[in-house]
């Protein structure tokens, strides 16, 4: 269908023919994204950005000349105010034809007032008359949305330009001012902020246009009816500061709750991410209550907000009844007698100037306001600190060495915590390979050495490119070669060298697609270890001159870890200088220089055997390293800190050997990836059911029949009303045709009609029709705020029920799709939307009704009419709902991208690859223009047709009246006409509408559908265990299967176990084995299948709280919440402050928080960013101690940590929890070889069971194997330090077991029987 809009600007709104193939298609089915038009260049993104920008830097430069902040608006009006202007002409032809008709139509009512059958040329001047009210009608029709059309379309420019200008910004952002700005308000000023331009450009013509037409409908008036139409006048005026008044308190409460939203929706980010802690917390009632607290305020002020607007609604709806009785009260009070065209002309003026005075006026205050405010917005984030520019490239004539040379650098994240880098030089021209080992402050070494970190003193020169591996793998949606490439061109062979280097290769053959699978958003579709080589991968790939390699171990296991540093690290890159930061020491031996950093100080620096002599305490970190030269070793938490929970990827992996070129035995497993859930995107029409849901949510039954009853009452009020003024003109004109009567003395007598009678009942419709018309607005606002509230309270309740595996299976961003825009849509866009339509609703069909009353003729040609409109409507709805569909799924990746680009902001400036990003985030614009650019025409497309049917239906009542204009009165064609004639924007508005609430709702079906989901066991059960349960901490697995979701593969398969008390037991096997999902039957994530007990109890039978709460769990990514830091220890405040320091003191983190400016109430930021991972491990360790439960579980949390942190942990655990039974799930086997027992499990099953020493006597079991694989030496210091816990565990085991024979002997049958 590619034949463009271009051409035609003019003719396609006129009937826009190149839109019937789009129709035709969309009613057969669902239009695609290849469906639409191409873009036109000068809508292009980049086009239109970079000529905004360009006229924003000079203003930026010309203002920091003058000395005065730069003026975004001023930008704006210089680019875009010649096109616009042009589009006033619209506006002026639009507005002076609906000041002539009602002239046209005060001509042909006179004819009826004055009728004489015989008079054909007061005839003939009548039909000319009809014509011309017909015609001013047909234009108007055409007019009206040619001039809609551009101003759209030039506030879509403006978007397009502004959202190019604030991506561009993002990504050159320095650490100071991301500090400042979040990505919730980037992605904010890039959904909310910029929308206003879409808004503005509609109204602002009508700041002058709406005087002049008041002027000059205020001079046809005088004409008419004299002086007392300035009643009338002063009543508009005086609305229109009350209604903008409205608009600003509206403003004022809109920003308030815009701050609530957003504090509510960064809540819920935090909910979702977290919620697998959460449940496993059970912390679910704090947060619950967190939430509900916020969406309380946020909900009273939508509720204030939207009475305001109810309020400005029943106005503007009796606002013309209003004027229309004061004008007319004054002229019968002043002696004048009423007749029916003055009466209508009156009333159609009125109605003509009402629009633009009312509504359109105050619009463009509230928007130009509104506007104004975004603006500003915008405005402070373009003005943020940009990043500055180091040029670390050669010039073409010298060829030297890269390095990196550092001289006494002070560093400042931002002026707070100090690092520094004492006077050594660290110079890399003889160095090739650089390893720093130890603590948190290396990450910031590797920022300054890449500019993120701004230097305050001190060299630091750089010479030669960058590339960096981030620490957080960082992968962006697209297919994983387009992740590895980066924008490279793909050398084939090269391509296959890195893929081996980065034991990529088994990968790429088990996913579906190889390489060119889709990653989803965040990398959501690969393991914590994938990610990580893929980032590596990314930066091998780059031909760069220096390499800096962030901790890339530490998220693989042991034997990928070497694998990636003999390949990779010492393999491919042998000959470039690189800098390692890592926590592994066995790596050391083959640096040429090491750093050892300490708390932002360089404590040692020289080569492995130098450091060795110089007995620096880096040789405690090295204790068993020294024996055999090669020391390949600890093995390491085999997922990334991020992605892996519990249970994600505990899918059985497929093992199987990669040959790798140098060794034939090396086997790595692959590991399996998980495919993410396609969104459900709803289709056809929405049933009756949802609404009735809806509004029961607001309101019960005869609350709602109330309602209804008052909006039919507030319509016939409002008929009654005007009909009263045609029949009181009717019976004045019967008197003032046979009004006087001789009387038998000769005297004229004229009579007169009871003004009081008449008067007081025109008075009485009035005041019903207001009191009517504002009870109905108020009560149906309430009703759908209401529902909006108690929708949002069901759903979060709902989501917070629902079983871990719904959160597996829906990328966050989905669910939080709910909680922001759809709930966003319920609160705000929907309640109004749905009162405008019933109002307008019930208006339509009180004009029908009317001109039915006067010439019941005009139901025949109604007929037809109703026929095509109803089709019309069918066939547009489809094709519009699918354009509206792709406009909201084409632009998902606009924002998708912004974050995945603010989250991979250091490796995109340290791959110099801003350009290709900003090219990317310009096509997704594009796109998304395209299907704006096609809602724009088809909408328009649809508003024309449905005009020029209400232009039918004018003319067809015009000549009806005078075709049978020997039965109908004056006053009746007057009625008839001027409702008709209002019919012409309201009819299509209506229709809109209409097809806009039935849009809304498919949000609150998306609602709705999130209340339904299946929940998990009830969080208490009557079966409450006793208060000190459990006392002993012995568990027993009886026959326990489990799978994550019913029909999913079974990850545990019919285990038998006893953990016994105060026993610490280490859980090993290799990657899939179902060791996290052990611990997600323990806490019951998804029910097992079998019994599991707890000192005797059934923990199937209780609470999933009363179960929960009584095991602690150091979970393998730590989470902190944004809030106090009180907050994040002791959510329920049980614990007294004495306790929560002694608990920070045991983990070392005292000094820490003591430091902080608040200490225990200082508000952590987003996520807990501002503490490294290892503090975050240790905030969760303090969590542990706090809650002094009998059992311990922790997911193996010491993939980041340095082993300084790692032994502290260790400690604690060994000191804190020596009356509790622990369970470990360890990767490291050194962490765990001095436990009571160890179980190894097997793909889903027990392989072995039994203490560490006996386990390693069997020669061909796992845990042999895996002990050989961590390398030779390393493996002797297992058996060494097994061999030590044998022997001290031998006599304790007896007592124990005599001990606790008497308590459980059943139990301890049952385990001699296994």
């Amino acid at each position: 269908i590619h034949g463009g809009p271009q051409e035609r600007v003019w003719e396609p709104l006129v009937h826009a023919f190149w839109l019937n193939p789009l129709f035709r298609i969309g009613y057969k089915r669902r239009l695609e994204e290849d469906d639409m038009y191409k873009v036109l260049p000068e809508d292009g993104s980049e086009r239109l950005g970079e000529e905004l920008q360009s006229l924003w830097d000079h203003e930026v430069q010309k203002a920091a000349k003058d000395l005065r902040p730069p003026k975004l608006t001023k930008v704006l009006i210089k680019c875009y105010w010649k096109p616009y202007a042009v589009l006033g002409i619209f506006t002026l032809i639009e507005e002076v034809i609906k000041v002539i008709q009602p002239v046209f139509l005060g001509k042909l009512i006179q004819y009826f007032e004055k009728y004489d059958p015989d008079n054909m040329d007061a005839l003939y001047e009548a039909f000319g008359y009809a014509a011309g009210v017909c015609l001013s009608t047909m234009i108007l029709a055409v007019t009206h949305h040619l001039y809609f059309f551009h101003v759209q379309r030039t506030g879509m420019k403006m978007r397009v330009a502004m959202c190019h200008m604030i991506y561009k910004k993002a990504l050159c952002l320095s650490s100071v001012a991301m500090g400042k700005t979040t990505t919730g308000q980037i992605v904010n000023l890039l959904s909310n902020d910029v929308n206003k331009f879409d808004e503005v450009t509609i109204f602002l013509h009508f700041l002058w246009v709406g005087p002049l037409q008041a002027a000059a409908v205020l001079g046809l008036l005088w004409v008419e009816i004299g002086p007392s139409c300035l009643a009338g006048m002063a009543v508009l005026v005086i609305l229109m500061p009350t209604q903008t008044m409205f608009g600003r308190l509206f403003s004022k409460f809109r920003s308030k709750t815009a701050a609530l939203t957003d504090n509510r929706i960064r809540t819920m980010n935090e909910v979702v991410s977290g919620i697998r802690i959460i449940k496993m917390y059970a912390w679910e009632k704090p947060f619950s209550a967190l939430v509900n607290e916020v969406r309380r305020k946020e909900i009273s002020k939508i509720m204030s907000s939207s009475y305001l607007r109810g309020l400005n609604m029943a106005s503007f709806f009796a606002a013309s009844k209003i004027i229309v009785f004061i004008t007319f009260t004054i002229y019968v009070l002043l002696g004048n007698t009423i007749s029916a065209s003055r009466v209508f002309v009156t009333v159609s003026l009125y109605s003509a100037v009402r629009l633009t005075v009312t509504l359109f006026f105050p619009s463009a205050v509230e928007k130009l306001s509104e506007t104004r405010i975004s603006v500003r917005r915008i405005k402070t984030f373009l003005l943020l600190d940009e990043i500055v520019k180091s040029n670390h490239g050669f010039l073409q004539e010298e060829k030297q060495e890269p390095s990196v040379e550092i001289q006494d650098l002070i560093c400042y994240w931002d002026k707070v915590n100090v690092q520094l880098l004492p006077p050594r030089l660290l110079d890399t021209l003889t160095v090739l390979f650089t390893a720093i080992t130890n603590t948190f402050i290396t990450s910031s070494l590797l920022s300054s050495i890449l500019g993120e970190l701004p230097h305050d003193k001190g060299v630091l020169k750089v010479k030669g490119q960058l590339t960096y591996a981030s620490q957080q793998p960082w992968v962006f949606p697209g297919t994983i070669r387009s992740n590895i490439l980066f924008g490279k061109e793909l050398h084939p062979q090269k391509y296959e060298k890195v893929l081996r280097a980065c034991a990529l290769k088994r990968d790429m053959e088990l996913l579906p697609d190889g390489d060119l699978t889709l990653i989803g958003d965040r990398g959501a579709t690969l393991s914590g270890g994938q990610k990580a080589r893929v980032n590596l991968a990314r930066a091998v790939y780059q031909d760069a001159d220096i390499y800096l390699l962030d901790d890339p171990l530490s998220a693989v296991d042991a034997e990928v870890g070497r694998h990636l540093f003999e390949q990779c690290i010492c393999g491919i890159l042998k000959n470039k200088p690189r800098i390692l930061v890592t926590h592994q020491l066995q790596y050391l031996q083959a640096a040429n220089q090491i750093l050892v950093l300490k708390e932002g100080h360089m404590v040692a620096r020289g080569t492995y055997s130098e450091l060795q002599r110089s007995g620096v305490d880096f040789t405690s970190l090295l204790k068993r390293e020294e024996e055999g030269p090669q020391a390949p070793g600890a093995e390491t938490e085999s997922r990334s800190p991020r992605s892996r929970t519990l249970s994600q990827n505990s899918v059985v992996s497929h093992t199987s050997s990669i040959r790798s070129v140098k060794d034939g035995t090396d086997q790595l497993p692959a590991e399996p990836v998980q495919t993410i859930v396609e969104e459900s995107r709803s289709e056809g029409t929405i049933g009756v059911g949802l609404y009735v849901k809806y509004l029961k949510a607001g309101a019960n039954i005869l609350v709602l029949i109330g309602v209804v009853l008052l909006q039919f009452l507030a319509q016939a009020a409002y008929i009654l009303q005007d009909w009263w003024l045609a029949y009181w003109a009717g019976e004045q004109e019967k008197l003032n045709v046979n009004g006087t009567v001789t009387v038998p003395n000769g005297v004229n007598v004229t009579e007169e009609l009871s003004l009081d009678f008449y008067l007081g009942i025109y008075a009485g419709l009035t005041g019903a029709t207001l009191i009517f018309g504002f009870a109905r607005s108020l009560m149906m606002f309430n009703v759908l705020v209401k529902a909006a509230q108690s929708l949002h309270n069901r759903m979060f309740n709902s989501i917070l029920r629902t079983p871990v595996r719904f959160f597996d299976i829906n990328p966050i961003g989905r669910v939080l799709n709910r909680f922001s825009k759809d709930i966003g849509q319920l609160d705000a866009a929907l309640p109004w939307t749905f009162v405008d339509f019933i109002q307008i609703f019930l208006q339509i069909i009180g004009v029908i009704a009317v001109a039915a009353s006067v010439i019941p003729w005009i139901l025949i040609p109604l007929v037809p009419l109703v026929i095509v409109f109803l089709f019309l409507r069918r066939y547009f709805l489809q094709t519009s709902r699918d354009v509206k569909r792709l406009e909201s799924t084409t632009r998902s990746p606009v924002f998708s991208h912004l974050s995945s680009s603010l989250q991979g902001l250091w490796t995109i400036r340290a791959f110099r690859a801003e350009e290709r990003f900003q090219n990317t985030f310009d096509t997704y614009q594009d796109l998304h223009s395209e299907s704006w650019f096609l809602f724009l025409v088809t909408s328009r497309w649809f508003a024309v047709r449905l005009d020029g049917m209400c232009a039918v239906f004018v003319t067809i009542t015009a000549f009806g009246c005078l075709l049978l204009r020997d039965q109908v009165e004056a006053g009746s064609v007057g009625l008839a006409l001027s409702y008709a004639v209002t019919l012409m924007g309201m009819f299509q508005w209506g229709v809109r509408q209409s097809a806009e609430v039935e849009n809304m709702m498919t949000s609150v079906e998306r609602v709705v559908e999130y209340t339904e989901l299946e929940s998990e066991a009830p969080w208490e059960t009557q079966k409450r265990p006793p208060p000190e349960w459990p006392s002993q901490g012995l568990i027993t697995f009886d026959r326990v299967s489990f799978s994550y979701s019913s029909d999913g593969p079974v990850v545990l398969k019919d285990m038998k176990a006893m953990f016994r008390p105060k026993e610490k037991v280490g859980i090993v096997g290799r990657t899939g084995a179902g060791k996290s999902s052990l611990v997600s039957a323990l806490f019951r994530l998804a029910e097992p299948e079998g019994r599991i007990y707890i000192d005797g109890v059934l923990t199937s039978e209780i609470g999933l709280h009363d179960l929960r709460q009584k095991m602690s769990i150091i979970p393998q990514d730590p989470v902190l919440f944004t809030g106090t830091m009180r907050k994040n220890l002791d959510p329920f405040s049980q614990h007294t402050d004495e306790d929560l320091w002694n608990a920070l003191q045991e983990v070392q983190l005292k000094s820490v928080v003591e430091e902080l400016p608040n200490k225990m109430e200082t508000v952590l930021a987003e996520s807990g960013s501002n503490f490294s991972v290892g503090q975050r491990q240790l905030v969760c360790l303090a969590r542990a101690v706090l809650r002094k439960n009998r059992i311990l579980i922790i997911d193996e949390a010491t993939a980041n940590v340095d082993p300084r942190t790692d032994e502290l942990i260790q400690k604690t655990i060994r000191d804190k929890f020596r009356e509790c039974t622990v369970l470990t799930i360890a990767h490291r086997l050194n962490t765990i070889i001095d436990s009571d027992r160890i179980l190894v499990l097997d793909a889903g099953q027990i392989h072995a069971y039994d203490e560490p020493h006996t386990l390693l006597q069997n020669h061909d079991g796992i845990f042999f194997k895996m002990v050989q694989q961590t390398g030779r030496q390393e493996a002797v210091a297992l058996l060494q330090s097994a061999k030590q816990v044998s022997s001290t565990l031998t006599q304790q085991s007896i007592s124990t077991l005599l001990s606790h024979s008497v308590l459980y002997g059943n139990l301890v049958i049952f385990e001699t029987a296994l």
